[in-house]
């Protein structure tokens, strides 16, 4: 997975029907009933919430993880989490681009990280979709309903506020807010 962005970054484009988008609809599939049967579980069954997103990922996952259900994504296999990961309940993480949860990152209340959209151009939005991937770099605090979008990655140690809708990278040690998010002050 790529895990840093710049201006020359193009998104990764997966046309309609064809194989690709085939194989994405089939781990859309395969990520519903996954979250679904992490989502009847209770906050209690820490051990078999790991397990069911070890499944989900592909990859085993730090006994420090901690996820608070309900929770849901689109793909699944192109998640990564370091170590000492919280994701709280009602969280988002639509993964076709590929998201990285670098260790101690804290997901509030119904985050969004959506790394794949649709061209603007009418003719064009049903015909494809593009992703780029999202980047969280260790320590990371984003707050409750703030949303990041497709080829952000947030600096280490940094604070998305609530509400925000973070378009683009935020640097290190920073405190990003609003819609769209911008860095608001530095963080000692």
């Amino acid at each position: 997975m790529t895990t840093g962005n710049d201006a020359a970054f193009a998104p990764r484009v997966i046309e309609i029907g064809s194989s690709e988008s085939e194989s994405m609809f089939t781990n859309i599939r395969r990520a519903m009933r996954l979250a679904w049967e992490i989502n009847k579980l209770s906050f209690e069954d820490a051990d078999e919430i790991r397990r069911k997103f070890s499944e989900l990922t592909g990859r085993p996952v730090d006994p420090s993880f901690l996820l608070i259900p309900p929770f849901y994504t689109d793909q699944g296999v192109n998640i990564r989490v370091g170590k000492n990961v919280f994701i709280n309940q009602c969280c988002h993480l639509m993964d076709i681009g590929g998201i990285e949860l670098g260790d101690d990152v804290m997901l509030g209340p119904k985050v969004n990280l959506i790394t794949s959209y649709h061209p603007v151009e009418p003719a064009e939005r049903r015909a494809r979709a593009l992703a780029k991937p999202i980047v969280l770099r260790k320590n990371v605090w984003v707050s409750a309903a703030a949303t990041i979008l497709a080829g952000v990655t947030i600096g280490e140690s940094s604070v998305v506020a609530a509400g925000a809708v973070v378009t683009h990278d935020v640097p290190a040690n920073s405190l990003a807010a609003g819609v769209p998010a911008r860095v608001i002050r530095e963080l000692p």
